[in-house]
């Protein structure tokens, strides 16, 4: 008895630790980087074992990677890559060459309802500067009925954010 449980010791203390949840666009980016790995083995028109071979991994591990799973290494995910003549690289969205986002000069409380009920403390107030609307959406978020917020206000919103806030709504 004392044996098992000396075993089980050991495995639990060498057992690796569980991924921790991914979140929705974590896991869309590596189900798609795994297609795209999945892609370019195919279009180089090599087989999944002898691209394991060449990445120093199983044929099994190979698929869990181009099906995306988060449970496998980086280190395994690179020798995929690299084994395919790829480079995976990391690239800052906010470098990546945009049309400039278009804020208008000054915004019509009226046109945004969600907007107009935060700024009721603004007495004949009936335009923003697109620098005060963000600014009193973040301060106010917690007011927001976003089940409320219409298309063309959840958009101002983004380009807010986009434009004005590095791309973060800071609430």
């Amino acid at each position: 008895m004392l044996d098992i449980y000396r075993i089980l010791t050991i495995m639990r203390n060498t057992m690796p630790a569980t991924s921790p949840p991914l979140r929705e666009a974590s896991a869309a980016a590596l189900a798609d980087l795994g297609q795209r790995i999945r892609a370019q083995r195919k279009q180089l028109g090599i087989n999944a074992t002898t691209t394991a071979e060449a990445a120093g991994m199983s044929r099994v591990t190979l698929h869990r990677i181009e099906q995306g799973e988060a449970s496998v290494s980086i280190g395994a995910w690179m020798n995929a890559v690299t084994a395919l003549g790829l480079r995976l690289d990391l690239i800052d969205p906010r470098s990546i060459d945009r049309p400039p986002i278009v804020l208008p000069e000054t915004i019509r409380l009226s046109d945004f309802p969600q907007l107009a009920a935060l700024a009721w403390q603004l007495h004949d107030v009936e335009r923003l500067s697109p620098q005060e609307a963000l600014a009193l959406y973040e301060r106010n978020w917690r007011h927001v009925d976003q089940s409320a917020l219409g298309p063309d206000e959840r958009a101002l919103i983004e380009r807010l954010t986009q434009a004005l806030g590095g791309g973060r709504l800071l609430v």
